[in-house]
């Protein structure tokens, strides 16, 4: 028996591999960082949900698939308000981030800033999965675009 699979699922499934191989890439270049096995390990969570998703669209109904999304992205949320103050109030004592000619607020911004950014791509990702009205016009706006 051959399964066809429609363009617009065939779509959903690509994309889902190439963010899986976003999130392993993003995991490896963690590699130099001090803190490289906490990172990795954000990272490679990510890559494994949606290599999961690749291989199998309909494992984002299954119940431990979906909790262990919600936890995942709620940790992130939770370490990026807390990284985010922690760093917002611990930057003028730093030396390693003294750079001539910039303000503390300045520096500041830029670190919160940074670590928002670097946790967005999965946030918004793993927001597709759980926001029910999304995932269910999904594949009609793959159809009519295909």
């Amino acid at each position: 028996m051959v399964l066809t699979r429609s363009p617009a699922e065939t779509l959903w499934r690509s994309c889902n591999l190439v963010m899986t191989a976003f999130f392993a890439l993003a995991a490896y270049v963690q590699i130099n960082d001090p803190d490289a096995v906490l990172w990795m390990v954000i990272y490679m969570i990510p890559a494994i949900l949606t290599l999961l998703v690749g291989l199998n669209p309909q494992i984002t109904g299954n119940f431990i698939w979906k909790n262990f999304t919600k936890l995942h992205l709620f940790l992130c949320a939770l370490g990026t308000v807390y990284l985010g103050f922690y760093l917002f109030l611990h930057t003028e004592g730093n030396i390693l981030h003294e750079e001539e000619g910039r303000n503390l607020v300045g520096r500041r911004v830029q670190l919160v800033f940074a670590i928002v950014i670097s946790l967005c791509p999965f946030i918004t990702w793993f927001y597709i999965y759980i926001n029910k009205e999304m995932r269910s016009t999904w594949p009609t706006h793959c159809k009519t675009a295909i």
